[in-house]
């Protein structure tokens, strides 16, 4: 399992490095995790494997370990939110609107991107 971990940690820090070195508007942590990916599909290329036997690896235990325990990520953000209870109850309102806002504005960008790439696509509806 230590090598799992030891590839999480080093793809990680090889996002943060290509982040802070290229001055990249992307989290070190997301390109870290696209060079995981890119890493598995080229390994995948080379000497195929399942997900069976992707699960049973050192870093297939590791992903399942950390999932496992997700819920513990959320605690340092609970703590924030607590810290700054002050300034959430006097700018409540605005944050409520941008929240709302901004969730709205997603999902209509989200469903119009969809719509347009299944045009593009050609793909026709087949709803009943």
């Amino acid at each position: 399992m230590i090598r799992g971990f030891a590839l999480l940690l080093f793809c990680q820090l090889m996002g943060e490095i290509c982040a802070r070195t290229l001055n990249m508007p992307v989290p070190g942590p997301v390109l870290g995790l696209a060079f995981l990916v890119a890493g598995l599909l080229g390994w995948n290329r080379f000497r195929p494997f399942n997900a069976a036997q992707l699960t049973a690896s050192d870093l297939g235990r590791v992903a399942d370990g950390v999932l496992g325990n997700l819920a513990l990520f959320f605690v340092p953000a609970g703590v924030g939110v607590v810290q700054y209870l002050g300034l959430i109850g006097a700018h409540g309102l605005a944050l409520a609107i941008a929240l709302i806002g901004s969730t709205l504005l997603t999902l209509l960008v989200t469903v119009y991107l969809f719509i347009a790439v299944k045009r593009g696509l050609g793909m026709e509806d087949n709803a009943p």
